[in-house]
């Protein structure tokens, strides 16, 4: 019996190591087909502004949403992650680099939708993030990045995904910005600036590629694996909002990258959360402590 039995675990093992190969190799394919595919978006024209203003407005969302974390202050492109297998090298924006060629409706594609000129998903891009702009925000924005001066290109740009992470999102348990996105929803109606929960709102859309829509926080899909969970943002089971019970703490933390006992807080973009203003950080929180309770990593 006991060599019978022996022999049918051996059997289910090797059965289920198939399986698991079989898999592996379905994912890493349908990974080659998800990066190929294209997603046919309706771009609605947008007029680029001169004025002073809003040129500084965009200067201010590139320095403060993270465009500058990932791509340099400069627009230059930078190594991102370069992590447990991952690669990521944001590309050039100035006009030596890739978008050179870029109408306005290839921008508004890119930022809001996370798509390349011809369709095609650009896999890192956190366009989840910056999907609810304002037309006046995105146009400010991208009125901004193509006055950019000219940045001698650097490192090409690169996005190497480990097997574990690319058989995930050939799998669809990891998706990109474009899979996650819904591409027929108008932009956000503007609201005024204030220290208000509607501002803040508008603000915190900025936080959902890490912390989830429901900003519940968990391990972050397609993270490296040493990056740590990202918090929940909730009132619900594990939240980090008590430390941060009146927006004085809230924003010295924003501004610091540290928690009130002066533990620094990893893998947050502080280069450009530092830059954001009073109004948009008071406001983010008297949007925060209105959100229902969520279990920490309920999404």
């Amino acid at each position: 019996m006991g060599s019978k039995l022996l022999k049918r675990l051996l059997l289910a093992a090797g059965v289920l190591l198939l399986l698991a190969v079989a898999v592996a190799v379905a994912g890493w394919l349908m990974a080659d087909r998800k990066m190929a595919r294209r997603v046919d978006v309706a771009i609605a024209p947008l007029t680029l502004p001169t004025d002073a203003a809003a040129l500084e407005r965009g200067r201010y969302l590139f320095h403060s949403r993270g465009c500058a974390e990932c791509h340099g202050a400069d627009g230059g492109g930078r190594k991102v992650i370069d992590a447990g297998g991952m690669l990521v090298v944001a590309p050039n924006l100035t006009p030596a680099g890739v978008t050179a060629r870029y109408g306005v409706e290839d921008w508004v594609r890119a930022i809001r939708h996370g798509l390349k000129p011809d369709g095609r998903p650009l896999i890192i891009m956190p366009s989840e993030d910056y999907n609810r702009f304002t037309d006046a925000d995105t146009a400010a924005l991208v009125a901004h990045a193509k006055q950019l001066p000219a940045v001698t290109p650097g490192e090409r740009t690169v996005i190497q995904l480990p097997p574990p992470v690319r058989v995930l999102y050939g799998l669809g348990l990891i998706k990109d910005a474009a899979a996650k996105i819904d591409h027929g929803l108008a932009p956000s109606a503007p609201v005024p600036e204030g220290v208000t929960v509607e501002h803040g709102r508008y603000v915190a859309q900025m936080c959902v590629g890490c912390h989830g829509e429901g900003f519940g926080g968990g391990k972050v899909p397609g993270g490296p694996p040493d990056w740590p969970a990202a918090a929940n943002l909730t009132p619900g089971k594990g939240s980090a909002m008590p430390r941060y019970a009146n927006a004085d703490a809230f924003v010295a933390m924003m501004k610091s990258g540290k928690r009130p006992d002066g533990a620094a807080i990893a893998v947050m973009p502080f280069q450009s959360l530092a830059q954001m203003s009073d109004v948009d950080l008071r406001g983010l929180h008297a949007y925060l402590v209105t959100l229902p309770a969520r279990d920490f990593g309920a999404r």
